[in-house]
């Protein structure tokens, strides 16, 4: 099971961050029982089936990624580029599953990492229970049967859980906190949006000039959009009615982006709140800005989640489609965050508001009751 005839010099401890955009507090791993056990508090839930590399700088942890099992050819390509820009100077790998499944990930991250000049600290395969090194050949500390580790009774595990973070059961609990509500709530969301669109549509249909229409809507929908985060930042949640229609005004681009311009990484739950509650149609724009909120905060797999979301409605959302491939390739935010345009900026660039901005309201709006995936 490994890969090394002498057994390498043990790696320094290293300090992880709580969160990957945090600077405290820190949880300090000494052994690859540690590791194991920190891990699933750095991507939010036990991976299975998972490759994950954490990327150090002397001694701290700079970026976590994962990734499932097993790899498409080329998958790991981008990560050399993420070491440069990280100033990674040590890679720790931890691959979740069969030696068959985990053995060839590993073996291709070891050597991206060795291109890129960084140091593989620790390399491990975790599979029921037990891990195996890939750097240490010493029967005496690594036995070929295995060594027995338990993620969740161990130090790391508890001082997490003072610092409050969390590692849910599996991938598949963090997607069920982005499902749809259920139940009354759903109820109520469905009455909220089926007035909401209905007042839209009544008033479409009274319009003598659509384009006046249009600059009218787009104005009081930057309008509910600043007035949704403001009662957001006061610690309060938008009522059904004025989460419907907010629902409605993403719809329209300029509205959608004007949100995108004011993003703060705070904005995660309130995002979140209306990618949940909104009827399933209308949630790809929401999801979008929680994925944007979620990765400028350095929650990559919160973001792909809600990406995965949006994409599932709609496998053509321009902006779902566009992010995923930033994170994909392993993309920093920073990218986005230091070009955004202002609001003024997407005025000039767009120009006046024109009825041809209401197609994709108007598609929405057509079928009030239309099934949608994940309903």
């Amino acid at each position: 099971m490994t890969t090394n005839t002498s057994p390498p010099p043990p790696p320094p401890p290293f300090t992880s961050p709580s969160t990957p955009a945090s600077t405290s507090p820190f949880l300090t791993l000494t052994s690859p029982s540690d590791i194991l056990a920190a891990v699933p508090y750095l991507v939010g839930f036990h991976p299975s089936n998972s490759l994950v590399a954490v990327g150090l700088e002397h001694g701290r942890a700079v970026m976590v990624v994962r990734w499932d099992l097993p790899l498409s050819p080329g998958t790991l390509d981008a990560l050399e580029t993420m070491f440069g820009r990280e100033k990674v100077t040590e890679m720790v790998a931890i691959g979740y599953g069969p030696g068959k499944a985990v053995t060839p990930a590993m073996d291709e991250a070891r050597r991206v990492a060795a291109r890129a000049g960084v140091r593989v600290g620790e390399a491990l395969r975790a599979d029921a229970g037990r891990y195996w090194s890939y750097v240490c050949a010493l029967p005496s500390c690594c036995p070929a049967e295995g060594t027995p580790y338990d993620p969740v009774s161990s130090r790391i595990a508890a001082e997490a859980t003072v610092h409050g973070l969390v590692a849910l059961p599996d991938r598949e609990t963090l997607e069920r906190t982005l499902a749809p509500v259920t139940g009354p709530v759903r109820l109520a969301m469905r009455r909220a949006t089926s007035g909401a669109a209905g007042e839209v549509k009544a008033a479409l249909a009274a319009a003598t000039n659509l384009d006046a229409f249009t600059r009218a809507f787009v104005a009081e929908g930057l309008a509910r959009v600043r007035k949704a985060l403001a009662t957001h930042e006061e610690g309060r949640r938008l009522t059904d009615l004025e989460a419907a229609r907010l629902g409605l005004d993403l719809a329209l681009v300029r509205i959608r982006d004007e949100a995108w311009t004011l993003m703060d990484e705070s904005h995660v739950a309130l995002w979140k709140d209306l990618a949940r509650r909104l009827e399933p149609r209308f949630a790809p724009p929401a999801a979008s800005l929680l994925a944007m909120a979620a990765w400028r905060s350095g929650d990559n797999i919160l973001a792909t989640v809600a990406l995965e979301r949006a994409l599932a409605i709609d496998p053509g959302y321009s902006m779902a489609n566009l992010l995923m491939h930033a994170l994909q390739n392993l993309l920093s935010p920073a990218i986005l965050r230091d070009r955004m345009p202002t609001p003024a900026e997407l005025d000039t660039a767009m120009g006046a508001a024109h009825a041809g901005w209401l197609l994709p309201l108007s598609g929405l709006l057509l079928d009030d009751e239309a099934p949608v995936p994940g309903d």
